[in-house]
């Protein structure tokens, strides 16, 4: 008997890829940092294999070591790489690392020789995003040190990359800037006798609607696991993941009764109360107060006060629900529960963060489906 849980289909995952895999004709890159998106890092990197794709993504060095020491043997790209790291692990097990500055070229470059095989490298250009990658005024430095270190044989540059800002609005004039502007820094890498087997900076949104940006690898996200980067549109893609408890109680209150911390809620009517054992400790976001949607039986009832850390409670009026009975807060939406979509905009949030919360260590996850078997 489960309490709360997370089930993932792995199907779903699998099945995601390949919807998106058949819209290109690049590789296909699935991201699988934050663990998988709060799916599970390797069972989502098998499923996004299994569909189709080519390469896994993961933000860190340990995400990518993790994999390794899994049995994964994919090629795997870190791109958040801070200085004073062991990079020297990731480069003996074959994982390639993003770098911005000529000071991370050299400590590569180190790396590399450490571990007695070149590093293979994917530089990271600024087009716009403010965030990570090289300005265009550092970027013939960073192509001047990764020349130098290519032609010594201590890192081999295997890409060139970048990310955009707006995608996720299609329309938005910032792509084309942004895609100019790598068109732009790809020449300069030419001159430089720089030409890179991997070119992208097509992420999920890109990849479903601005072909045009796709050039040799798409780098696919939250579309692998079911949700769309882009309000509205669905793709055909279906989520994978379920959040769920059983009810631990109900109790019968009378009008005026006020519920959970603060007394924030206060019950119109006589009514039924249920307590769902979640809470912002599980990922349930302190947001949803009074407002997340929670499925039970034929009715989908709203939290009724503040989120707590471990439970939160319902006012499900006058429906029959019983201590034991299932409590659905978000799944693929197909039984008329509430979606991760439905629980962004109820919290103000995106659904990236809502699937990305429930990988608490507390909530056991399960996987359904072949690719779990």
């Amino acid at each position: 008997m489960w309490q709360a849980e997370v089930r993932v289909d792995l199907d779903a995952i699998r099945d995601n890829v390949a919807t998106l895999r058949a819209r290109t004709s690049a590789e296909v890159l699935v991201a699988v940092k934050a663990d998988g998106y709060g799916h599970g890092l390797v069972p989502s990197a098998r499923a996004a294999l299994a569909g189709g794709a080519t390469w896994l993504g993961v933000a860190t060095l340990d995400e990518a070591l993790t994999l390794r020491r899994a049995g994964v043997d994919a090629p795997v790209l870190a791109w958040l790489i801070t200085p004073g790291l062991p990079l020297h692990e990731g480069v003996r097990a074959g994982v390639d690392l993003s770098a911005a500055t000529p000071e991370l070229v050299d400590e590569l470059a180190a790396a590399a020789r450490l571990a007695g095989r070149p590093a293979r490298v994917h530089l990271k250009l600024d087009t716009g995003l403010s965030r990570g990658g090289a300005v265009a005024d550092d970027w013939p430095i960073l192509l001047e040190a990764a020349a130098k270190a290519q032609a010594g044989g201590d890192i081999e540059v295997a890409g060139v990359w970048s990310h955009f800002a707006c995608a996720d609005d299609p329309g938005h004039e910032s792509v084309d800037r942004q895609l100019a502007a790598f068109h732009a820094g790809l020449a300069v890498a030419t001159g430089f006798g720089i030409t890179p087997r991997y070119r992208h900076i097509a992420n999920s949104a890109a990849t479903l609607t601005r072909p045009d940006t796709h050039f040799d690898l798409v780098r696919v996200g939250i579309a692998a696991y079911g949700l769309s980067p882009i309000a509205g549109e669905r793709y055909g893609l279906r989520p994978a993941m379920t959040a769920r408890a059983r009810i631990m109680l109900t109790k019968r209150v009378p009008a005026g009764q006020g519920v959970s911390y603060g007394l924030t809620y206060v019950t119109p009517r006589e009514t039924t109360l249920a307590v769902v054992p979640l809470g912002y400790g599980d990922g349930v976001p302190r947001h949803a107060s009074s407002t997340g949607p929670i499925r039970v039986g034929g009715t989908t009832a709203r939290i009724a006060g503040r989120v707590c850390m471990d439970q939160v409670v319902i006012d499900v009026g006058n429906e029959p629900v019983s201590a034991g009975d299932v409590a659905i807060l978000f799944g693929p939406g197909s039984s008329g529960e509430p979606t991760a979509d439905d629980w962004a905009a109820a919290t103000g949030t995106i659904n990236y963060e809502i699937v990305t919360r429930f990988g608490s260590s507390r909530v056991p996850r399960h996987y359904d489906g072949e690719v779990a078997r």
